[in-house]
């Protein structure tokens, strides 16, 4: 049997034959077909009628439910858009690895998961070669920021990592900030992406908005 007398079983109770997921509709047109088609000597009982009804009813709530989660998610896209294109030609502090070289000295900045026994700064070119170290010694937990004297150093993009170890020589878990100014804004599958200092910025990495002069 195909169609909806293909999913009707006997005794008047609904019987999927297909696994897949069918709709509020669908599963209206199995409850009618099942009361044309039901056994006159077997008629449908009234409890299992109210149960298939109590079902029918579940599953228009989370017909509705699901197209207003879809219209939600539409409007958070669209509000997360709007306040990526807000931040073009604004400062930032966010997650992010890239610091941009224009004159003798510049500020990197990371956060240590917790105090470490020794800090080191290392320092890379655009080709991934090893420019400079900077050993920085015990740090506290939190926010810590170095200056780099950059001078002699070609104007450019650079890249720096932090490598932390406690007492007992374990690694401390650090994250490297930089700030920057927003020049554009792109899409990756819907979601917005920053391009500050040649770097794609993830809008969810933002961590400040910062005032500029």
């Amino acid at each position: 049997m195909t169609g909806i007398e293909g999913i009707i079983g006997g005794g008047g109770s609904l019987q999927t034959l297909e696994t897949s997921a069918i709709g509020k509709d669908d599963f209206l047109k199995m409850m009618i077909a099942q009361l044309k088609h039901q056994d006159p000597l077997n008629p449908l009982d009234g409890t299992d009628f109210t149960a298939q009804l109590a079902q029918f009813s579940s599953l228009e709530q989370l017909s509705n439910m699901n197209d207003q989660l879809k219209t939600l998610g539409l409007y958070q896209a669209s509000l997360n858009n709007s306040q990526a294109a807000n931040l073009i030609g604004k400062e930032i502090t966010a997650i992010g690895n890239v610091i941009k070289v224009d004159g003798t000295s510049a500020d990197l900045t990371y956060n240590l998961t917790e105090g470490a026994e020794k800090v080191v700064v290392s320092i890379y070119d655009e080709g991934g070669n090893l420019v400079d170290t900077l050993d920085l010694g015990s740090q506290k937990e939190g926010e810590s920021s170095v200056t780099w004297n950059c001078s002699g150093i070609a104007a450019g993009n650079y890249t720096f990592e932090v490598s932390a170890t406690d007492a007992n020589g374990d690694v401390v878990p650090a994250y490297t900030m930089i700030t920057g100014k927003v020049m554009g804004v792109s899409f990756d599958e819907g979601s917005p992406v920053l391009s500050v200092n040649g770097q794609d910025i993830p809008l969810g990495d933002v961590i400040s908005v910062n005032e500029t002069g």
